[in-house]
């Protein structure tokens, strides 16, 4: 039992900061100036491949293989290191998350931040992945928003207090496993009933939630989430889990901005379609 008793004024503690004490600060805005880099293509992506990240690379892969001008410069910001704090980044994301977009066909280029509203903007601005009809539509919007309501408490809640935190505390860690589960049940119970999250269309409601939650339960988010969570028992979840993870459009989109894993996997920076084939990190370092 802790004997903490929270202060009548917080203030921040850099001892208890855990993995990201040396760039979590409690105020926003730019902490040194650096301009953004801007490449040939109309849409400019400035991201890492964390689930959020990975919503939209997978997403504009698939426009690509849709036949969609979708061509795109995915430049690699190391959350780590602090780059989501500089002046450009700031100016494109004033809340210093990635990914943030840039879309230089507008005049004057326009900023897109948030990975649902680069989703939603994406698939609007290119007629695909997002359903005419009003029922589905809604039903697309319906889960898209569910993710992005339901994703922190994945990210910030389950996976810090289970793999980040500089110890382990048992409350936190059932709390949020609790919540992790209810959320895997609810996706579960919902694909029962369909072969996508929202009907038979394939969305960009699917490729909001698949790299948080089938990526998880596929052994590929926090380090044996998926046996603790067991996973393997949501029978119908695990089957779109693994449909999904063989298309093409996203086991690349999976690969941009990555910097962890085996490095034929990892495209730090993509800007040619050419560069899954050319530019991987085994490429590079050979």
């Amino acid at each position: 039992m802790s004997d903490y008793v929270p202060p009548k004024v917080w203030t921040p503690n850099k001892e208890n900061g855990g993995q990201f004490a040396s760039i979590n600060r409690p105020t926003a805005g730019a902490r040194f100036e650096r301009e953004l880099p801007v490449g040939t293509h109309p849409l400019q992506l400035y991201s890492l491949a964390t689930p959020n990240g990975q919503k939209v690379t997978i997403l504009l892969e698939e426009l690509l293989a849709a036949g969609h001008d979708a061509e795109y410069d995915a430049w690699l910001v190391k959350i780590g290191d602090g780059d989501q704090f500089g002046s450009g980044f700031v100016a494109a994301n004033p809340n210093s998350k990635i990914p943030a977009l840039m879309d230089h066909s507008a005049s004057p280029p326009r900023r897109v931040f948030e990975s649902g509203a680069i989703l939603l903007y994406l698939a609007e601005k290119f007629g695909a992945f997002l359903p005419t009809d009003p029922a589905g539509r809604t039903e697309t919007l319906n889960w898209l928003f569910w993710q992005m309501g339901s994703g922190p408490f994945i990210g910030g809640g389950f996976g810090h207090f289970y793999a980040y935190a500089p110890e382990k505390i048992e409350y936190a860690i059932d709390r949020f496993a609790m919540e992790a589960k209810r959320q895997l049940d609810v996706l579960d119970k919902r694909l029962a009933e369909t072969r996508y999250i929202a009907g038979d269309e394939y969305t960009i409601a699917d490729m909001a939630i698949w790299p948080w939650y089938g990526r998880l339960i596929l052994g590929q988010g926090y380090k044996d989430a998926e046996v603790f969570l067991d996973g393997a028992s949501y029978t119908n979840l695990m089957r779109w889990t693994q449909e999904l993870a063989a298309r093409p459009a996203v086991r690349r989109g999976i690969m941009v901005n990555k910097m962890n894993g085996e490095p034929s996997e990892q495209l730090h920076e993509r800007h040619d379609a050419s560069d899954f084939e050319l530019r991987t990190q085994d490429k590079l370092e050979s």
